[in-house]
C-alpha cells in the first residue's frame, strides 16, 4: 500500500507565539527484523520568507509534535509524507487499559453510563463495537460546522449532529461506559470527501486496538495515524502558546494507490 499525505496551514500570528503542530505521521515502532512501514516526510514553517526552526518531540504513542516559535505576522506551514507498507500494530500498555477507561474532557463516559447500559447491555467484543458504531451513525447527522470546539459526547448526543470528532467522542464515551478501553485518533483518510483531517475511535478488543469509525466516510484500511489520546484535547492539529493565532486556511490531501473496500463487519487495525 502506497500513500501520500500532505497539509498546508496559512496562519496569522497576532503576537509572538509558540506553535505546537500535530500534522506529522506518527512514528512507527522500531523493529529491525520487520521494518514495517517506510515513511519519507518533511515539515517546514516559513515566516517573512525565512524558514523557522522547528523542534520535534514524540510521546509514548508515537505522536510527533513540532514546536515553532514565531513572531507576529503571516506564517505558512507545509507538510508532506510518502508512505509504503503498513505500520506495526500499536503497543499495548497496561496503563493504557486503565487510562482509556476513565472519563475525559470530551468523553463523559460516567454521564453516559445509563444510556450505554440501556442500549448495549449483554453485548461484548465485535458485536459491541459494531452495535455502538451503527447506533451512533444512525443517531447523528453529519453536519459540518454544527458543533463547537467545546462540545463533548453528551452535548453531541443531545444535539444529534456533529462532525467526525463528535462521532468519535460519542463512540469512545459509550465504549468506556461498557468497560471497553477506547481512545481518539486523528488520521489522514484517503477517500474522505470533502478532504480534511479526520478523527476515529480506537477500541481495545480481542487483545488489540481496533478502529471504529461511525461516520463510514473513508475506508479504515488506508487510514494513517497522526496523534493518539484521550480525546480531541490530546489530538488537535494546532495548539498555540502565548499570543493569539488565526487559522486563515487549511488544505489537506491524502491519496492511496488503490482505495480498499471496507467490510464494516470486520475488525480493522489502524495502519
Amino acid at each position: 500500500m502506497n500513500r501520500t499525505v500532505s497539509a498546508h496551514l496559512s496562519l496569522e500570528a497576532l503576537a509572538p507565539a509558540r506553535l505546537v503542530l500535530s500534522v506529522a505521521v506518527a512514528a512507527d515502532s522500531a523493529d529491525a527484523a520487520d521494518p514495517g512501514r517506510e515513511c519519507a516526510d518533511l515539515l517546514t514553517v516559513v515566516q517573512n520568507d525565512a524558514v523557522v526552526a522547528v523542534r520535534e518531540i514524540t510521546d509514548e504513542h508515537g505522536t510527533r509534535l513540532h514546536l515553532a516559535d514565531v513572531s507576529a505576522g503571516p506564517v505558512q506551514v507545509d507538510y508532506r509524507a510518502d508512505l509504503t507498507g503498513r505500520a506495526h500494530p500499536p503497543t499495548v500498555r497496561d496503563i493504557d487499559l486503565v487510562r482509556y477507561l476513565r472519563p475525559s474532557r470530551y468523553c463523559e463516559s460516567d454521564s453516559l453510563g445509563p444510556t450505554a447500559q440501556a442500549e448495549f447491555a449483554g453485548l461484548e467484543g465485535t458485536d459491541l463495537l459494531n452495535s455502538v458504531s451503527s447506533w451512533v451513525g444512525q443517531k447523528l447527522f453529519y453536519v459540518p460546522g454544527s458543533s463547537l470546539p467545546t462540545d463533548g459526547a453528551v452535548r453531541t448526543l443531545l444535539a444529534r449532529q456533529g462532525v467526525c470528532r463528535d462521532y468519535a467522542h460519542l463512540v469512545v464515551a459509550l465504549l468506556r461506559a461498557r468497560d471497553v478501553p477506547a481512545r481518539l485518533v486523528s488520521v489522514y483518510a484517503p477517500g474522505l470527501a470533502p478532504m480534511d483531517f479526520h478523527a476515529v475511535a480506537e477500541a481495545f478488543v480481542d487483545d488489540a486496538w481496533q478502529v471504529v469509525d461511525a461516520t463510514t466516510l473513508a475506508p479504515r484500511q488506508s487510514l494513517v495515524r497522526i496523534a493518539t489520546g484521550r480525546d480531541a484535547a490530546d489530538t488537535a492539529f494546532l495548539t498555540t502558546i502565548g499570543g493569539g493565532v488565526l487559522l486563515q486556511s487549511l488544505t489537506v490531501a491524502a491519496v492511496v494507490d488503490e482505495l480498499p473496500r471496507d467490510d464494516l463487519g470486520q475488525l480493522v487495525r489502524l495502519a
